[in-house]
């Protein structure tokens, strides 16, 4: 049996984008107030767009759309995945981490299995900034994608363990100093990405001006 510490075999990489049907009112609510919601999930759909056009390009990756979605969302979800050519998955859990431990954990075999999760709501993502993920998991236990706000707009793992993701303040600016602090009482190896800033607050709108135009399409 694997363990932490040792590389990647030849085992799939999995990239698993989380994300929401993007219903007005259900995405974006704290940019409600400056927006609107129907502006608000407007944007959240261009981002949600961009993100899976990007890891659906990815190559030796098999893509996963993990839905947030309720009964009534959810075929709607399992449609945008087929859209873009991804398999369509719904999160279960409680609370986002138990929804993120459970993606990651998801068909899991024999370790070391490399899987990258990301959100829907960060611009910075590109195809270069998620094969460095994969490639610091071929030496390290664990990747982080710092996110400006205190949290990570990527995390990579090769074997999920549920005390990264439980009794977390998600939404919040300890999410990365606490997961920094399971890792080092874990004794896992991780490395860091550029930091990115994802969109969350009318204040983060000002570093994406050209998010607020329409698209050109």
């Amino acid at each position: 049996m694997a363990i932490p510490g040792e590389k990647c075999g030849p085992a799939p990489r999995r990239l698993l984008v989380f994300g929401r049907v993007p219903e007005p009112g259900r995405v974006k609510t704290r940019l409600i107030p400056a927006l609107g919601a129907a502006a608000a999930a407007a944007l959240y759909q261009r981002l949600l767009y961009d993100t899976l056009t990007t890891a659906a390009g990815m190559t030796d990756v098999r893509v996963e759309f993990w839905c947030d979605a309720t009964d009534e969302e959810w075929p709607r979800g399992r449609k945008l995945a087929e859209r873009f050519g991804v398999s369509g998955h719904r999160q279960l859990g409680a609370d986002l981490g138990a929804r993120m431990y459970h993606a990651l954990g998801a068909e899991l075999t024999t370790p070391p299995h490399p899987a990258v999760l990301i959100g829907s709501d960060c611009p910075g993502y590109d195809r270069a900034f998620l094969n460095q993920a994969f490639l610091v998991l071929a030496d390290e236990d664990v990747v982080l994608g710092p996110a400006l706000d205190g949290g990570y707009a990527l995390i990579g793992v090769k074997w999920p363990a549920a005390r990264l993701f439980s009794d977390i303040p998600w939404s919040t600016g300890a999410v990365l100093r606490l997961t920094r602090a399971r890792l080092r009482a874990l004794g896992w190896s991780w490395s860091e990405l550029t930091p990115l800033r994802d969109i969350d607050r009318p204040e983060d709108l000002a570093s994406f001006p050209n998010l607020l135009q329409e698209p050109n399409s």
